[in-house]
């Protein structure tokens, strides 16, 4: 079983960029689809983006379609999240997590790995 720690979160105007990273643990990664998720104050956790085992297929929610980019790298064991153009509305605890199945899509039941979570605030 892998291990997701995230990092790169912090406070950043509108209109500004981050860039979050997840860091996980052994070797089986690569086989895992990988996905993040954010939740803020008094919401559920929601969706935001996924992507294969192999990188070749992202998905992404529509709030954040054009805005952010997810990719990896399983020589190094590591998925980021780019965010450009934050938005007020995009501030959240932001998670990584994996399937070993594969599953790349927004019910997060699915996925049976989680990160601890790192904060984005986006102020104005």
């Amino acid at each position: 079983q892998v291990q997701l720690v995230e990092s790169g979160g912090g406070l950043v105007q509108a209109g500004g960029s981050l860039r979050l990273s997840c860091a996980a643990s052994g070797r089986a990664f690569r086989a895992y689809s990988m996905g993040w998720f954010r939740q803020a104050p008094g919401k559920e956790r929601e969706f935001v983006a996924a992507i294969s085992w192999s990188g070749d297929s992202a998905y992404y929610a529509d709030s954040v379609k054009g805005r952010f980019t997810i990719s990896r790298d399983n020589a190094k064991n590591t998925g980021d999240l780019q965010m450009n153009s934050l938005k007020l509305e995009d501030t959240a605890v932001y998670y990584c997590a994996a399937d070993n199945r594969g599953y790349t899509g927004e019910r997060r039941s699915e996925y049976d790995v989680w990160g601890q979570g790192t904060q984005v605030t986006v102020s104005s």
